[in-house]
């Protein structure tokens, strides 16, 4: 199910989501003009579990402190397809949660959200040597948000060759099942999609904002 687009207007510009989104894409292809050294650029930027429990570097590129990683990482991605899909799910849902939020707070929201939902991945996989790469953590609080204060919202949703609206609340929740379906089997590996740091980011995205929520 691939989301195009949903219902609610977004009452102000929501120039953090643009910029968040511009800043992943430069960073993207930037990575793109590295040629050889784009691994050595993974492994500085990247979040490796390991290094974050035990502040030591796994690869002679690790060169950034490793807490570090935990912002860096949010900006760095792996294929065109995984940028792509990040920032279609951050421009649909991001606005309104921006809106709400204020543009600051927004910024900071996704930010924490993408720290988080890292650290959620660490304590999951401490030990693991592989970077955690990607913004899916902080965008999957940004849905946590959205389902919170949009739960009636509609969501023009790509399924099976036709598109339909779906309910922000059934298509939101579905997704945060599938997640955790597909995390349990990965607990005792050291690779893949980091989907503990998607489930720890949409719940730690329901409560922060909540808690930061105007009035």
């Amino acid at each position: 199910m691939i989301p195009l687009k949903d219902n609610i207007p977004s009452r102000s510009f929501p120039f953090i989501t643009l910029i968040l989104l511009l800043a992943n894409v430069a960073v993207y292809f930037y990575q793109l003009t590295l040629g050889y050294a784009e691994d050595s650029f993974i492994w500085k930027y990247g979040a490796v579990a390991h290094s974050i429990t035990t502040l030591e570097p796994v690869n002679p590129a690790s060169t950034l402190f490793p807490w570090f990683t935990l912002l860096t990482a949010q900006f760095v991605h792996g294929s065109i397809w995984h940028l792509g899909g990040n920032m279609l799910f951050l421009w649909i849902f991001g606005d309104n949660v921006e809106d709400r939020l204020g543009h600051f707070h927004f910024l900071a929201f996704f930010l924490v959200c993408g720290v988080l939902s890292i650290i959620a991945q660490v304590i999951v996989n401490p030990d693991s040597a592989v970077p955690l790469i990607g913004a899916s953590g902080a965008i999957a609080g940004v849905m946590g948000a959205y389902m919170v204060r949009f739960p009636r919202a509609r969501i023009l949703v790509y399924f099976y060759f036709t598109a339909v609206w779906a309910p922000a609340l059934i298509f939101l929740g579905l997704w945060f099942i599938f997640q955790l379906i597909v995390a349990a089997p990965s607990l005792n590996q050291s690779g893949g999609v980091a989907y503990f740091a998607h489930v720890g980011g949409f719940v730690v995205g329901m409560i922060l904002f909540k808690l930061m929520e105007k009035s």
